[in-house]
């Protein structure tokens, strides 16, 4: 029964790691020379915000995958 729910989770989870990620590399692709040699007192850019926001979400995606997995391997037994 569980089955039903943790399989189509997983594969939910480890989508949207794979979008994190992808999202988190076209930001860094984005990110100029100028943007790279801008004054840190300024504050971070737009473009590194978001790759910091896409790199934690990626994280939590993945983390929370691994634990789905765990739980399938758990019930399964």
């Amino acid at each position: 029964m569980s089955y039903f729910v943790l399989v189509p989770l997983i594969i939910f989870l480890v989508a949207m790691t794979v979008i994190s990620l992808v999202r988190g590399i076209v930001a860094f692709l984005k990110t100029t020379e100028a943007d790279l040699k801008s004054d840190p007192a300024n504050g971070a850019t737009d473009m590194q915000i978001l790759q910091n926001k896409m790199m934690f979400n990626r994280i939590k995606y993945q983390g929370m995958a691994v634990i789905a997995v765990a739980v399938l391997m758990a019930v399964s037994r």
